[in-house]
């Protein structure tokens, strides 16, 4: 049986890797996002049943929108992925309101807003997954704010996975290194900012043209194999990294 799967962050990146992968396997996907015609262009490309939902994950009332109207049509879901994220380098002396409660609202509180609508369309059994990053233990300059967010979200993970072990809802940290496709092809971010991040790493040994980078595909039998874990077995975090071959 296919399982019911919500997707936040659908519209590029590990999240559409995600939505394809699952579609494929025979899941039912939810598409979250913030810009609506980006998850729907996922949606429209994978067809019925699957399906996509306008959601700023890091503002709560649009969060309980989002689930409400997934309820309408899932009652009960089987998975929640909170992958949605804002990744961004910034120094302390820089760093812009924006910039801090951006990070701050969507990579920490926003898989909480997700995680707690979510519980009740569980019915007694689900399964919650966070994604975070490896620069929780790869100290990268300019990267505090992200880094200390998902480090803060593998905290709650583990706190979360004694709590809600009585309702019957596991819950994951995927721990995932650098990824990439072939629509991946160079960053948003203002070139100053990116020569500076580089430079920055250089400074302390970390060559980020150098780092081994996985491809998304390759991520998304990670997530298979966690989500087809058998019920009497807890994985409470899977570390991935890229190889260098």
């Amino acid at each position: 049986m296919g399982k019911v799967v919500v997707v936040t962050g659908a519209g590029d990146g590990l999240g559409r890797a995600l939505a394809r992968r699952l579609a494929a396997d025979g899941d039912t996907v939810v598409l979250l996002g913030r810009t609506l015609a980006k998850v729907q262009a996922v949606a429209d490309e994978l067809g019925a049943p699957h399906f996509a939902v306008e959601c700023d994950v890091s503002d709560p009332d649009k969060v309980r929108a989002a689930f409400a109207t997934i309820a309408q049509r899932h009652p009960k879901i089987d998975v929640l992925i909170n992958n949605a994220g804002i990744f961004e380098p910034f120094t302390l002396a820089e760093a812009s309101d924006a910039q801090v409660l951006g990070a701050l609202t969507t990579n920490l509180a926003g898989p909480i807003f997700c995680a707690r609508s979510a519980l009740p369309l569980f019915g007694g059994s689900g399964h919650i997954i966070n994604v975070t990053s490896e620069s929780v233990h790869v100290r990268m300059p300019m990267l505090w704010m992200y880094a200390g967010g998902k480090a803060g979200l593998e905290f709650i993970s583990d706190m979360w996975s004694r709590e809600l072990e009585s309702d019957g809802v596991r819950v994951t940290v995927v721990r995932a290194g650098q990824m990439m496709d072939e629509t991946k092809t160079g960053t948003s971010w203002p070139m100053d900012v990116a020569v500076r991040f580089a430079q920055e790493n250089a400074k302390v040994g970390l060559n980020l043209r150098e780092r081994p980078i996985s491809h998304y595909r390759s991520v998304t039998d990670a997530f298979r194999a966690v989500l087809d874990t058998p019920a009497d077995l807890h994985i409470g975090m899977v570390t991935l990294s890229g190889s260098r071959r």
